[in-house]
């Protein structure tokens, strides 16, 4: 890969950087369209523009995102499923090989940085640390077609978030998954995250408590029904109409 189409890479990941995940658009395309495959194709049809977006997307509108925009750079994208102790496909990356290097792309979970994936024993360690702030990443090849994810913040531990196999999924199985997660138990309630990276300041809403948390720590507050629609608004960029009726569908 040139140089030039490098930094179109990177300038992609910055621009991505400043969008929220949130699941209320997908709530409220579920509800619009009836059914999860309909409202994934909603999210389909908005993935080439971000500014398209209603509001932000959660790690498969992300990533598929990614995904559209290397295939069209001519790159060679692999999808990748997350899974979670005993909870599998539940979210996804992309890996990107570069100079006969992988790199993890993950911006669903706030990062928004191509992560160089460690050489496995016995020709590398099979870990590689990455001080981001306000969350430190590390990556662990346990075996050769597996990646874990490991983040941790404020001199904290370090927490096992998600397992990848490396081989990846085709595209058909992922818009499988995608469309399955429109019926999991996070869509019975408002979950909101986004990254200020210029201030190093994450902001992570749910279940009617904000956590915010930055280089020297975490601090959670209890956000008042009354206050709730104006809040998140100011706080994750979306539009105070989205908000109210995205909350109005989770209380019917």
């Amino acid at each position: 890969m040139d140089s030039a189409t490098w930094q179109k890479v990177l300038d992609l990941c910055n621009r991505l950087s400043g969008v929220t995940y949130e699941n209320l658009t997908k709530i409220i395309r579920l509800e619009q369209s009836g059914s999860a495959t309909r409202a994934r194709n909603l999210d389909d049809s908005f993935q080439n523009d971000v500014d398209s977006w209603m509001g932000g997307g959660t790690c498969f509108s992300m990533t598929w995102h990614l995904y559209q925009a290397f295939k069209d750079m001519g790159l060679s994208p692999r999808l990748v499923m997350g899974h979670k102790r005993k909870e599998r496909n539940i979210h996804c990356a992309l890996v990107l090989p570069k100079d006969d290097v992988g790199y993890l792309f993950d911006p669903g979970y706030l990062i928004f940085d191509p992560l160089p994936l460690p050489q496995p024993a016995p020709f590398g360690t099979g870990e590689a640390f990455f001080p981001l702030v306000p969350n430190s990443v590390r990556l662990v090849r346990p075996a050769g077609d597996a990646l874990e994810l490991w983040t941790g913040g404020a001199g904290g531990p370090m927490k096992l978030r998600f397992e990848y196999p490396l081989e990846g999924v085709s595209v058909e199985e992922f818009k499988q998954h995608w469309s399955e997660s429109f019926y999991r138990e996070m869509m019975t309630y408002p979950v909101l995250n986004r990254l200020d990276r210029d201030q190093g300041i994450q902001y992570y809403y749910q279940k009617g408590n904000l956590v915010i948390r930055d280089k020297d720590g975490s601090r959670m507050e209890r956000i008042p029904e009354a206050e709730r629609v104006d809040k998140l608004s100011e706080i994750f960029h979306i539009a105070p109409d989205l908000v109210e009726r995205a909350l109005g569908i989770l209380k019917k």
